[in-house]
């Protein structure tokens, strides 16, 4: 699904980046070379970060049990 149409991201595209360590918004844009620009694709991109990193977290929660 296309997350910023502006710099035609998608959510797979703001995953990776999460994954790869850029875990703000702007950082993760940097990353793809892009740059936020009428910004209503912020509030989306910021939850697919946190839910990322949510799924990163949650094996080493597990693993910690």
């Amino acid at each position: 699904m296309y997350v910023c149409l502006c710099n035609t991201l998608t959510d797979r595209d703001i995953r990776r980046a999460a994954d790869q360590g850029h875990h703000t918004v702007d950082c993760a844009y940097r990353s793809l070379d892009a740059e936020v620009n009428c910004g209503r694709c912020v509030p989306l991109a910021r939850k697919l970060i946190e839910q990322q990193l949510a799924l990163c977290d949650r094996p080493q929660a597990l693993a910690a049990e």
